[in-house]
């Protein structure tokens, strides 16, 4: 598969971000993975907040995709949590996400681990869990549609694409909304497939047909309010769906493997319209439990765990669980089940979450082991 550029060409030097960004890392796997929080001032912790995965492409970084895409002055003014996570490192010692293709590394399953994490630490409103991405990124959101669609309500992908092999074994069970933001002269990710991938018609209409939505788009030309950048956009929309869902294509006519209104321009950059606006407009449409009909029990009475603090024995009390895992501070899932009476007196003293999912509901609650 070609690089998926989009590097270490962002000097850290020139990056300056306001509010707060705090550092952070989770054990997930048994590997060390680290990752950058975007804190909006207006967060509180009051009330429950979305949460945006925003996933760098092949050889960059979280950093360097935290300026490209410069979600910033979305999350200030949304109010909305944005998190950054690093890949692993390929053979080429160049940091990926493993989307279908590489390496082992199980990175469906790190950022599963991280967003029970961020449950715990911030108040997340866990209907609210969405992810982005640029090239290699757009692929992994991608890729998270198919496997984690009961976490994840919306994606979208900038010059991203699907493996072919994943477009025969993909399994997301419900609708998913997705963007998908391309240029028909990107030279990296071809917009008509090719080398293991989808083409972006082919991978629109996939997701076209899997969410039931009308066939026929909705057609736009996005204003060419930049006359200069060397590129036009058109905007299709396909309405209908199940559950109220839909799919979204920007296809930018001469657009290259870019991201559109990033203020880095690298080649032909589209600057008729901000690709991160486009993006949150189109999550802030959607929840999961209007999209599944799981309803999210986190803050609701219904659910009780006990004791707690507990010793030896907790138990659950909810109809038909389904799973229950507890995981540590670091993130790390160390005891899984589907029982509601769960013996815990090998764990260590400390405090654990607790992610229980029954028919129709989903929980996290914390547990402290004495």
């Amino acid at each position: 598969m070609k690089k998926l550029l989009l590097s270490k060409f962002i000097l850290l030097s020139s990056i300056s971000f306001a509010q707060t960004t705090v550092i952070d890392s989770i054990i997930s796997g048994g590997i060390y993975r680290n990752y950058r929080v975007y804190i909006p001032a207006a967060y509180t912790g009051t009330t429950p907040r979305p949460l945006v995965f925003d996933l760098h492409g092949y050889t960059s970084s979280a950093i360097a995709e935290q300026a490209y895409s410069n979600f910033a002055p979305i999350a200030d003014t949304a109010n909305v949590i944005f998190v950054y996570p690093n890949g692993t490192l390929d053979g080429s010692s160049q940091p990926y996400w493993n989307a279908g293709f590489g390496t082992a590394v199980n990175d469906i399953g790190f950022i599963s681990n991280l967003i029970d994490t961020l449950l715990t630490q911030y108040n997340i409103d866990a209907n609210c869990v969405y992810s982005c991405g640029m090239s290699n990124g757009g692929y992994m959101s991608h890729t998270l549609a198919c496997e984690l669609s009961n976490k994840i309500a919306a994606i979208a992908s900038v010059t991203g694409s699907m493996t072919t092999f994943q477009n025969a074994t993909c399994s997301s069970g419900r609708p998913v909304p997705i963007m998908q933001i391309s240029g028909n002269a990107d030279g990296t990710v071809s917009y008509t497939g090719g080398g293991g991938s989808m083409g972006i018609d082919a991978l629109v209409n996939y997701w076209v047909t899997n969410n039931n939505c009308n066939p026929t788009p909705v057609f736009t030309n996005v204003p060419n309010t930049s006359t200069s950048d060397g590129c036009t956009a058109e905007h299709y929309v396909y309405n209908g769906g199940t559950n109220g869902s839909t799919c979204e294509k920007y296809k930018i006519i001469g657009g290259g493997h870019t991201w559109p209104g990033s203020p880095f321009v690298i080649g032909v950059t589209n600057q008729d319209f901000n690709a991160s606006e486009k993006i949150w407009l189109f999550f802030r449409k959607y929840k999961l439990n209007e999209l599944t009909g799981i309803n999210d029990l986190q803050n609701a009475d219904k659910l009780n765990l006990y004791p707690n603090p507990a010793t030896d024995i907790v138990n659950i009390e909810v109809e038909n669980v389904s799973s229950v895992m507890i995981l540590d501070v670091t993130g790390k899932v160390v005891l899984q089940s589907n029982q509601k009476q769960i013996n815990i007196s090998e764990l260590a003293k400390g405090v654990y979450s607790v992610v229980i999912v029954s028919e129709k509901n989903r929980a996290v609650k914390k547990m402290v082991k004495i």
